[in-house]
């Protein structure tokens, strides 16, 4: 090891993180960030790492055991999914290559990082979510909820199909509703917390409809919290403390996709007078649940069963039509072939 520099896992993680800003996506090092975080809990607290020097084949051969039985993932007792085990090993091999780059490791250590293979299945996750879901949702926080934070969440994650990211991204002065084309613009403002997922590339103006038009300007001329964020910005979905959080946005998407929510019985068999998934901290264990992305899919797949192009839904939803094809359109084989149909009709 004496051609080799000393540094501590956490310094050559910020370092790594500082050298990705020339030439990655801010999401992309925020992805990173995350899982060189459980790497770094992983020197310390089982392998006792305090130097990258010391850090062997053998060790990434532990680190890749413990992550891929759960460790590091809050409350998760089981296996990691394959996908997710695969993203992980992916970032270390990119790491620790350019630790090998800074003298803080053997330049070939990296190579002793193997990466799981994957089927086709396994590279696309099985959650989802029907697009007929949605509607009495929406209806349902339309008639009790009209214009709260949580309708409003929901109602643009169906109707823009964005992000969870370019949600909370969103500014009061990025939506002009009162026109004869009310839209909505998502703009790229790292330097101010919010990023797009694809940077600038990102950005776009997605039409609204007068009826979601009219909602948002009714949530932001009443129950919307009147506060600005640590940056002296407006965000369109706010809080007390300024800007929602991401957990809060996904908390929300958990918490009214549960069946009983919205009056429906449950598919599980519990009460919801006692049911521990009920609460708003617990509702993402209950199986019925959804995240985000799985909003986020089921929208791509009602576009695409009404006949949208994919070039259309790819511009407005900010994603490859290969990407759309192979990770958001859930459409059963019986709907593509009505897709195809109608095509060949005409």
């Amino acid at each position: 090891m004496s051609d080799l520099e000393p540094l501590t896992p956490e310094e050559a993680v910020e370092i790594h993180l500082d050298a990705m800003r020339d030439d990655s996506a801010e999401w992309t090092r925020t992805s990173h960030r995350s899982h060189l975080r459980a790497f770094v809990e992983w020197c310390h607290e089982e392998a006792g790492i305090d130097n990258m020097n010391e850090l062997s084949g053998r060790d990434l051969y532990h680190f890749r055991v413990w992550r891929r039985e759960g460790g590091y993932s809050k409350g998760q007792d089981e296996e990691i999914a394959p996908k997710t085990l695969h993203s992980v090993l992916t970032t270390i091999r990119s790491f620790l290559r350019f630790c090998g780059e800074i003298e803080a490791v053997h330049e070939d250590l990296y190579l002793k990082v193997p990466l799981p293979s994957l089927s086709p299945g396994q590279e696309v996750s099985d959650s989802s979510m029907v697009p007929e879901r949605v509607p009495p949702i929406l209806e349902y926080l339309n008639r009790y909820e009209y214009a709260s934070r949580d309708h409003v969440t929901i109602l643009l994650m169906w109707h823009t199909g964005a992000r969870l990211g370019g949600i909370r991204a969103l500014d009061v002065r990025d939506c002009e509703l009162n026109g004869r084309k009310p839209q909505l613009e998502f703009v790229h403002r790292p330097e101010t917390g919010t990023p797009l997922k694809n940077d600038e590339g990102g950005e776009r103006v997605n039409r609204v409809s007068d009826r979601v038009a009219q909602t948002l300007q009714d949530y932001i001329d009443g129950p919307r919290e009147q506060e600005t964020d640590e940056n002296g910005r407006h965000p369109l979905v706010s809080t007390k403390q300024g800007r929602v959080s991401p957990s809060t946005l996904r908390n929300i998407v958990y918490k009214w996709t549960i069946p009983c929510r919205i009056g429906e019985g449950c598919p599980h068999d519990e009460d919801p007078k006692t049911c521990e998934w009920t609460s708003y901290n617990t509702a993402c264990k209950c199986p019925s649940s959804r995240s985000p992305h799985d909003l986020r899919k089921a929208r791509v797949t009602k576009y695409r069963n009404d006949g949208l192009a994919r070039g259309i839904v790819s511009d407005r939803l900010d994603a490859s039509t290969q990407i759309l094809d192979k990770h958001y359109d859930r459409a059963s084989k019986r709907e593509k072939a009505d897709r195809r149909w109608r095509e060949i009709r005409g």
